[in-house]
């Protein structure tokens, strides 16, 4: 062999060589360039899915809060509704208290409070109603004035019951039938 076909041998090796570590270079970007869109995609993905998520939950919590707010404009209503309708009624109550059936509903509630306290009981009414208690209760009318807005209260002589027939414990204790009335 000779100088020159040893050299021709070692740069056809060098070559050789040459070519496969740059096929094998090749081959490496390539794998990476394909594991890192792989990765990007990956990330690309999740970051869509997470956004996504978060948006139909900021979404559901808007939704959420006004749906809320809007039972609460209709409780509201609803609430200020209810209060105009018993005031109305009281109202009715208190020109109910200047007909002629009211003291035909006063005889009544004062039967009724004997019948459930004894004939001795002690009457107690409005300022404006006590011409018309003292007629009909006789000596058990007490004529101290009550703050109520008609009707009767009636008390054991000991105080020990009391049976309240004012409108306005009427009014109270039948507050959430009214209210089932009048929503």
């Amino acid at each position: 062999m000779t100088l020159e076909s040893l050299v021709e041998e070692i740069r056809r090796r060098g070559e050789t060589e040459l070519g496969s570590v740059t096929t094998a270079r090749s081959a490496d970007e390539s794998k990476i360039d394909t594991d890192r869109e792989a990765r990007l995609e990956t990330i690309r993905k999740e970051a869509a899915r997470t956004t996504a998520a978060d948006i139909a939950r900021d979404r559901a919590q808007r939704v959420a809060a006004a749906k809320l707010a809007a039972r609460k404009l209709l409780y509201g209503a609803r609430e200020a509704r209810l209060v105009h309708a018993l005031d109305e009624t009281k109202e009715v109550l208190s020109e109910f208290t200047d007909t002629s059936d009211y003291a035909a509903t006063l005889r009544k509630m004062l039967r009724t409070a004997r019948s459930a306290l004894g004939e001795s009981v002690r009457i107690s009414g409005r300022k404006e109603d006590s011409a018309a208690l003292g007629k009909l209760a006789g000596k058990s009318f007490d004529p101290t004035p009550r703050p109520i807005l008609g009707g009767l209260i009636a008390e054991t002589p000991d105080a020990s019951r009391r049976l309240d027939l004012s409108f306005d414990e009427l009014l109270r204790l039948r507050g959430d039938k009214l209210r089932e009335l009048l929503a």
